[in-house]
């Protein structure tokens, strides 16, 4: 039987900006993607630490070394800029991988 675990994780970021004239999904700096292993098109769930709104999209590849944390479409109206949230990302593992998994968490502090 498979199971799924958290696979990858970005911690510690905050919302850049907003863009509701968008198909959809979340851009995130290349940077922060690479870090945590996620792929762009990858599904990601996003939890707004501020809102408790938690929502499923895709990743978007950013600019590297932007910042870039962007919800687009409609999952702009899950958040404002300046938000707090976490993204992740999950993976179906067998009996066989679980041991010797480990999720990739990536914690990123903002500038103040």
């Amino acid at each position: 039987m498979y199971r799924m675990f958290l696979s990858g994780k970005i911690r510690d970021i905050r919302l850049t900006k907003t863009n509701l004239e968008y198909a959809g999904s979340i851009t995130l700096d290349e940077d922060y993607l690479d870090r945590a292993g996620i792929h762009p098109n990858e599904e990601v769930h996003v939890l707004n630490v501020d809102t408790g709104v938690r929502l499923i999209t895709y990743a978007i590849k950013g600019e590297r070394g932007s910042g870039a944390v962007e919800l687009n479409g409609p999952a702009a109206r899950c958040g404002m800029v300046g938000d707090r949230v976490m993204v992740l990302t999950y993976a179906m593992l067998s009996p066989e991988e679980i041991p010797g998994h480990q999720p990739k968490i990536i914690s990123i502090y903002p500038e103040t």
